[in-house]
């Protein structure tokens, strides 16, 4: 994972469904944090999240994950 270059943002706990998650959330697994690199819509509202280090998960609609995402203060 790439390091964040040191900016004005805050980091912010939130909790993530297939209808939400954007590129760039920081999704732990496996104990690992894993920054969504690109994401695949799928039938019935599914979406597969792929990842910069080459993982791939797909999230239902029910499913939902914990992430952490930047939002800018400006």
């Amino acid at each position: 994972m790439k390091p964040w270059p040191p900016t004005g943002a805050v980091v912010a706990p939130i909790e993530i469904t297939s209808i939400n998650v954007q590129r760039g959330d920081v999704i732990q697994i496996g104990g690992q944090p894993c920054r969504v690199a690109d994401l695949r819509q799928l039938p019935l509202g599914s979406k597969r999240l792929l990842f910069e280090t080459g993982e791939q998960l797909t999230m239902h609609p029910r499913t939902r994950l914990v992430a952490l995402r930047v939002q800018n203060r400006w």
